[in-house]
């Protein structure tokens, strides 16, 4: 359904430092770079995440309510990237666990603050 999501940083460094170390844990990595702009990601032919300073040289901010969820091919590995997140600097915004809508994920704040979902379907025992 989608081709790709942006995010805002104030910091272009500090903010491709954390996905440049974060975004490998999910199999994907930085596959192009522009001067205000980094994509992560498999290829064009997939979804991919965009981080950047924004264009108009305003501010970047977050979205109240917007969030980006990241999809993970098991509970493991929700664990994995949200405790690598937490350890890159990220903030909790709720603990791994099993959600009512039958997902297993776990949310955090990167460091600029917009928010990601990290989630597999929860399995069946």
């Amino acid at each position: 359904m989608f081709a790709y999501m942006m995010i805002g940083t104030n910091d272009r460094e500090k903010a491709v430092a954390f996905y440049d170390a974060l975004m490998p844990e999910l199999g994907l990595k930085r596959f192009m770079d522009f001067a205000h702009i980094t994509f992560y990601g498999k290829s064009l032919e997939q979804p991919f995440l965009g981080v950047c300073t924004p264009l108009d040289r305003n501010d970047a901010s977050i979205g109240n309510g917007s969030m980006i969820a990241l999809a993970a091919g098991d509970p493991e590995t929700v664990d994995r990237v949200y405790h690598k997140a937490l350890e890159l600097g990220a903030e909790c915004e709720g603990k791994p666990g099993v959600r009512p809508a039958g997902f297993y994920c776990a949310y955090f704040r990167d460091l600029d603050g917009n928010k990601f979902n990290v989630c597999c379907p929860a399995l069946k025992k």
